[in-house]
């Protein structure tokens, strides 16, 4: 089994999600949300890390909005 469909047959559809969030957060904010974590929690998704204003704070929620479905968001980026 080539190492790439090996890879692919150990990720979850969480783990795709989770990825594409973090990329196209990261993307839509220009690199200002430093320590970004996206993570599963039994309440939805949970992005977290530092932003410096609350302007990209916010662009982060509607970057992450944007690629999700019906699963609940929190944002708790803190402002620093």
């Amino acid at each position: 089994m080539p190492l790439a469909d090996a890879l692919s047959a150990s990720r979850s559809p969480h783990d795709d999600l989770l990825a594409r969030l973090e990329r196209t957060i990261l993307c839509r904010t220009g690199g200002r949300i430093t320590d970004l974590r996206v993570e599963v929690t039994d309440d939805g998704i949970v992005i977290s890390g530092n932003a410096p204003t609350y302007y990209a704070k916010q662009l982060a929620s509607h970057a992450a909005l944007a690629e999700m479905s019906d699963e609940p968001l929190t944002n708790a980026i803190d402002v620093v």
